[in-house]
């Protein structure tokens, strides 16, 4: 596979410096990217350089994961319009740890094959630097005038920013411009790869290694990812979608990627999984012809909630989904543990009763109507019975006199109450 090749129709590369696809033909090539560890997960902006990675070992090269211990303490000016908080060594080792296994699932760590990815953490050869050394043996190969001409700089210092520029953020750059030299030196990695913000930091490091060690490193970046209608990736009302599955559930996390545009979805599609160019092509064709079928997006879904939580949880997702939009039974809804259930019926309005209340034995119009307000009245809860327009547990109800015990709870906590279609409550009880 011809990395640079399959990295320009997935719509993956913003810049790259001459001479990057004759190199990575001629041999295997260790490449690396920088990951912020100031979370202990990966949220799913990560996952385009993730996916550069993965193609990379894909076409035989060797994959570097660089957590960021010592710059995630300094903190990256570039898109950020203020410095960001500091972390201790104990908070960044634990994220460290956490987010190896989250990449395990992408790349190959534990092989012995000669491209098996790798993960460092450059705080620890930066910690070993004084501040002599790093101004003597680094600073003075790059002028100030090369460190002002960076964009990341230079928006930091306009008028409009109005926040200034730390010392110490300005000197980030020759932080990751020394990592760059470090890796070529320790592991002979001659490419670095990052969003397209990067490329000021990235090319430091080239710059770095030609005036050091007058040898060739190479920069690649791929377009920041953004919707069709000019909003942020990877941003809910919520906030970040996360990979780890306790800061956003599988089933969020597979909604998230089947309610994206239609436009999004083929741009997507390319750059977060695997299909090949014909199987992306025939989507397409697919969803051109019947675009209320989605199936760009249902494949999407599929493919990314497999690869980041497994196929198990990728088949709740989508029974989770049909309790709302689909034919869903009472046994589907038992099956649902309580996080699904919860994600599913968020913002679902709930009302709580007292378990003793179910224990007793409560008559369905006097919990819907009287210990809830899910009914406005007794008798407009008789007519719509009547009328088959209630189900509990999605069980239609037909009898107005029918009693709700514990025995009807979903996994003994919950009673789902639904009113025609499309109108749903939640009793909890406490």
């Amino acid at each position: 596979m011809n990395f640079v090749e399959e990295l320009t129709w997935r719509g993956m590369i913003h810049d790259i410096t001459p001479g990057t696809e004759e190199q990575l033909q001629k041999e295997m090539t260790t490449a690396y990217v920088g990951i912020d560890p100031t979370a202990d997960s990966l949220h799913i902006g990560h996952l385009v350089s993730v996916m550069m990675l993965k193609h990379l070992q894909i076409a035989g090269h060797k994959p570097i994961v660089l957590v960021g211990g010592a710059t995630g303490m300094i903190g990256d000016p570039s898109g950020k319009s203020a410095e960001r908080n500091l972390l201790d060594e104990q908070t960044l080792r634990h994220n460290e740890a956490c987010l190896k296994k989250q990449l395990a699932k992408f790349l190959d760590f534990e092989s012995d094959a000669a491209n098996a990815a790798e993960l460092v953490n450059n705080y620890d050869w930066m910690k070993e630097f004084s501040f002599l050394e790093f101004i003597r043996d680094i600073g003075k190969h790059i002028t100030v005038n090369y460190m002002m001409s960076k964009d990341s700089v230079k928006r930091r210092l306009s008028e409009e920013a109005g926040t200034g520029l730390s010392f110490t953020e300005f000197t980030y750059q020759l932080v990751q411009g020394t990592d760059f030299l470090h890796l070529y030196r320790e592991k002979n990695c001659k490419l670095q790869m990052g969003g397209s913000d990067q490329w000021g930091n990235i090319t430091t490091g080239t710059e770095l290694i030609r005036r050091k060690e007058g040898g060739e490193a190479f920069a690649l970046t791929c377009p920041l990812i953004t919707k069709a209608d000019g909003g942020k990736f990877g941003k809910t009302e919520s906030g970040n979608v996360w990979l780890d599955p306790k800061l956003t559930t599988p089933y969020k996390f597979y909604q998230f990627w089947l309610n994206v545009s239609d436009a999004d979805a083929e741009k997507y599609i390319k750059i977060f999984t695997l299909l090949s160019r014909d199987e992306v092509a025939a989507l397409v064709s697919e969803q051109e012809a019947a675009p209320h079928l989605r199936p760009l997006q249902k494949r999407l879904a599929e493919e990314v909630t497999c690869m980041v939580h497994g196929r198990d949880e990728y088949r709740k997702a989508v029974e989770a989904s049909q309790i709302l939009f689909g034919k869903a039974t009472t046994e589907s809804l038992a099956r649902l543990d309580k996080e699904i259930f919860l994600s599913v019926f968020e913002g679902v309005p709930t009302y709580q009763v007292d378990r003793a209340r179910f224990d007793a034995g409560i008559p369905v119009v006097e919990l819907l109507a009287t210990e809830t307000s899910a009914f406005p009245s007794k008798g407009e809860l008789r007519r719509t019975i009547k009328g088959n327009g209630l189900s509990l547990n999605k069980t239609r109800l037909t009898d107005q006199d029918y009693l709700v015990t514990g025995d009807d709870l979903i996994n003994g906590s919950y009673l789902l109450v639904q009113k025609g279609k499309k109108n749903y409550y939640v009793i909890e009880a406490v």
